[in-house]
C-alpha cells in the first residue's frame, strides 16, 4: 500500500543523514526541487514514481546509515 509518511520519513532521514537540504534531496530523487515541498503540501505522486523514489533512496542509502524501521525497504537488483 502506498503511504506518502513512508516516503517522507525516508526523505527525511536522508537528508539528515546527508547533510542537505529537502530541495537537494527532491532534485536528486526526482530531478525536481520541488517535488518533496509539493508532497509535504498535499500534492499527488504516481505509483511508478513513488516506487522509484523508495528504490532510489534504497540503491543509494548512506553508509552506516539505519533505514526508518516503520518502512519496508525495496530490495535493488544489480545489473548483471
Amino acid at each position: 500500500m502506498l503511504n506518502i509518511e513512508h516516503l517522507i520519513e525516508v526523505a527525511d532521514e536522508y537528508g539528515r543523514v546527508s547533510k542537505v537540504e529537502d530541495k537537494t534531496v527532491s532534485s536528486r530523487v526526482f530531478q525536481d526541487s520541488k517535488k518533496l515541498s509539493a508532497i509535504r503540501g498535499g500534492a499527488d505522486i504516481t505509483v511508478g514514481r513513488y516506487n522509484a523514489a523508495l528504490e532510489w533512496f534504497s540503491a543509494n542509502w548512506p553508509d552506516g546509515a539505519i533505514w526508518p524501521h516503520d518502512v519496508p525497504r525495496p530490495t535493488v537488483e544489480v545489473a548483471a
